[in-house]
């Protein structure tokens, strides 16, 4: 069975089940693992598509749902495609849609035909069925497609979980079909596991599906609603029932930790809003900890953000500037914040990789996962008085001159 990725798997780790593999799409070589930037209106919100390049992306996700409405598969057709459109000379995955209509319970209806809601564009009704979906998707020129599915949130009962994979099934059937009508087409589909937290579900659903010739598959309907233990006991189970020579893609998550979770269990793609999300409010993540830029210990902080980062923004602003920048809420601030949250993404899934590769992943994952589970809470929360700031910059000095740094970025 041919599948147009050509997904290859270069290694597997030792004492984990982490992978390191490489696909080609019509735009370029992707290498896994890796992280997925949301530009869910055709932009990854505050970045240029050159910052994007230069931080290492080599897929953005775009949803179908927003595109569709705005601004209209007539503006795709006329530019040819999104790539030309955005300026973006990589690779394109689209969501089908189905997330952001499950994000909608008030104001849409689940038939077996396919989603009808109403656009908040201008009131329109429209249903979105599985092949409209598709042509959408087709006509926004995305090198990666997804089906149309039905999300549930992760704590619904087995019976509505049932319903809602068994329905999916059903219009993934349909969106192949609907596929495989354009016989030249370049554009790969993934299909999307269901079953929320139920593994006798998971397990159907997964049957059911990699029978089919799809050219990779995800994991689906998971951080909405479950506990992080649920979560990461269903992904690990889940990636062992998808096949090994396809790419694995974990959809919505997540934060750093999540990654190197995820990535230990199997999966190999993952896309989250998380970077320009927590940038906008001033959190950043760095090769010590989780830091909240709005607090008032930083207000003096002459120093770089992250001495381990090569980004712009560590290389060329000090932290007391940055912290400026959030409290005055200047897009600036975000902008800076999101190209060094994005950047210590693909550093870190770069590191993973190059460990995979290198058969040290475990001890990798056992040295890193401590400090990306950790935060600033401990330092101490206050403007630090004139006088004592040489001191209490030495003090800073000689304690991270004591401290071990993991290999991050």
């Amino acid at each position: 069975m041919k599948h147009l990725l050509g997904f290859q798997l270069e290694a597997t780790a030792q004492g984990s089940r982490a992978r390191a593999g490489r696909f080609r799409t019509q735009h370029n070589e992707v290498l896994t693992p890796l992280f997925m930037p949301v530009g869910t209106h055709a932009t990854v919100r505050s970045q240029r598509v050159e910052s994007l390049e230069a931080s290492g992306s080599q897929i953005l996700l775009a949803n179908t749902y927003h595109l569709l409405l705005r601004p209209g598969l007539d503006v795709f057709r006329k530019m040819n495609g999104i790539h030309r459109f955005m300026n973006w000379n990589k690779s394109v995955l689209t969501d089908s849609g189905g997330f952001q209509i499950f994000s909608l319970p008030r104001s849409r209806k689940m038939t077996e035909e396919g989603a009808q809601f109403q656009s908040y564009i201008d009131g329109e009704r429209i249903l979105l069925t599985p092949e409209l979906s598709i042509a959408a998707q087709q006509a926004i020129g995305s090198d990666i497609m997804m089906v149309l599915d039905q999300c549930v949130p992760g704590t619904v009962d087995h019976t509505e979980a049932k319903r809602a994979m068994e329905l999916t099934t059903r219009w993934a059937l349909r969106s192949l079909k609907a596929h495989e009508a354009k016989h030249d087409s370049t554009q790969a589909l993934f299909a999307i596991v269901q079953g929320a937290c139920f593994n006798d579900l998971r397990s159907e659903s997964a049957k059911q599906l990699t029978d089919l010739p799809f050219d990779g598959f995800a994991l689906g309907g998971l951080a909405v609603g479950e506990s992080k233990a649920q979560r990461e006991d269903i992904a690990a189970f889940a990636a062992e029932l998808l096949p090994a020579h396809l790419p694995r893609y974990l959809m919505g998550v997540g934060t750093p930790i999540d990654l190197l979770e995820a990535v230990h269990r199997g999966l190999d793609m993952f896309d989250c809003i998380m970077p320009t999300a927590m940038a906008q409010q001033g959190v950043v993540f760095t090769s010590r900890c989780r830091i909240d830029l709005r607090r008032g210990v930083y207000k003096f902080a002459d120093e770089r953000l992250d001495e381990n980062c090569d980004c712009v923004t560590c290389e060329n602003y000090s932290v007391a500037y940055l912290h400026h920048l959030v409290k005055a809420r200047e897009v600036l601030g975000w902008q800076l914040l999101g190209l060094h949250n994005i950047h210590f993404y693909h550093q870190l899934m770069k590191n993973m990789r190059k460990h995979i590769l290198q058969g040290t992943f475990e001890d990798y994952y056992k040295a890193t996962k401590p400090w990306l589970e950790a935060t600033d809470n401990l330092r101490p929360v206050q403007i630090p008085r004139i006088g004592r700031a040489r001191r209490r910059k030495e003090k800073a000095s000689e304690l991270a001159a004591k401290t071990p740094v993991p290999e991050l970025i």
